[in-house]
Parts: C-alpha cells; structure tokens; sequence
C-alpha cells in the first residue's frame, strides 16, 4: 500500500524540520517546501493527500494559497492544516472559511499535530452509516465515490465537510452535541475548539443552499438533521 503523502509548506527551516521528521515517524511520505509558490508548484505535478500549511509566508501568505487550492477544481479536495504562530479568532475564522480544515497554534505539540493529521486522513463513513447511498429531500450522498449533489447539482466538499454531512444524515432527528461531534467527525475530544464545528457547520449550509436550512442549531447544545415532510 502506497504511503499517504503531505506537504509541509513552512518557511522556518527549524518548525519544518521538526514537522517532517514527526510526520514521516508517523509513516507518511512527506515533502517541505519554504514558500508557496513552490507548494503550488509541487500541487500542478501531483496532488497530495494533505496540505499542513503556515500562514506568514514570503510572498503569497498561507490564506492566499489556501484560497488558491481551493479555487482550482483539481485540488480543491485536498485537505488543509493551517499553521501559525497567529493565535487570534479572526485569524482561525478566516482560515476555516476559506476551506481549511484544522487550525493549529504555534507553538504546538508534534504530537497533537500528528493526532490531527491521522484524524483528518482517517477515512470511513461513521458506524451509523449502513448504506452507500444516503438521501435526504434534495440531497444524495454517495459515500464510496465521496460525492454530494443537491437537485442533481454536485458540489464540492472538504473531507470535514462531507464526513460531518455524512454523520448528521445518519443520525437525522437526533440532536448531536458538539462534543460527540468533535470525537466522532474529528475523532478528538479536546485538542480543537468546539467554535470549529460552527464554522464547519456554517459552511456546509452555505454550500447546500436552500437544503443548508435542514441543518437545524439546538441553541447550547448542537445540531439536528431534520427530513422534511
């Protein structure tokens, strides 16, 4: 079985060598790079399977290759770790709403950063789910072929994105708290904010559209799918 491959794009010699050496003790295949021009370089020649990216970058900064992934249909999918000695919530918001999957602050545990990376690459649809193929009024999920369409229209997803519309479909009509969500789409309890979750969630319905209105908030307590009738 080939490795999963991630880029470290860190323009600090010394972080990067620290990640790299923790991410290829993890056995993954791992490749640095100290700016974004090269990471997207690197991108065009052949995708990996998850981007741990620092924010104060020379040149490009990590929001604007953030939001350059994610515009190009071809990389789009690619799941992303940002990486920054910014510890302020805007910061993280900004990073979250542009597609990027996990935030982490500098400085950080090497092994939280690995426990986050396993946790976004770890894939399977969760125990509840029993069928490949999920519907709910407009939306199909087709979970082996990791597609969402909503009125036949596909729309792209983040692996969170898809792995959180997957467990809320599964479980429609009961009330998830953000803790259960946290263990079971991130497959942490504590090392992330429950804040990410909303952020998650807010960006889901924006790409669902009208159907976004399924994903009901139960104020203090989490989300519920709701079927309509």
């Amino acid at each position: 079985m080939m490795k999963e491959r991630i880029l470290i794009v860190e323009d600090d010699k010394n972080i990067s060598k620290l990640v790299k050496f923790n991410i290829e003790k993890a056995d993954y295949e791992c490749t640095a790079v100290l700016n974004g021009e090269k990471a997207l370089k690197i991108l065009d020649e052949r995708p990996v399977d998850l981007i741990i990216l620092d924010v104060m970058l020379p040149g490009m900064d990590g929001f604007d290759i953030c939001r350059a992934i994610k515009e190009n249909g071809k990389l789009k999918s690619i799941p992303i770790i940002m990486l920054t000695a910014k510890g302020e919530e805007v910061d993280r918001i900004v990073g979250l709403e542009l597609g990027a999957d996990d935030y982490i602050v500098k400085p950080f545990s090497p092994r939280e950063l690995v426990l986050r990376v396993k946790a976004i690459l770890k894939r399977g649809k969760p125990e509840e789910a029993k069928k490949d193929i999920l519907a709910a009024d407009d939306i199909v999920v087709d979970i082996p072929k990791h597609k969402v369409a909503v009125k036949g229209k596909v729309i792209i997803l983040t692996q969170m994105e898809f792995k959180l519309l997957v467990t809320l479909i599964s479980r429609r009509g009961r009330v998830q708290t953000r803790d259960r969500l946290l263990s079971d789409v991130w497959n942490m309890d504590e090392s992330i904010d429950t804040r990410t979750i909303d952020t998650h969630v807010k960006r889901l319905r924006k790409k669902l559209g009208k159907a976004g209105s399924l994903i009901e908030t139960i104020r203090g307590l989490g989300y519920k799918f709701n079927e309509e009738d």
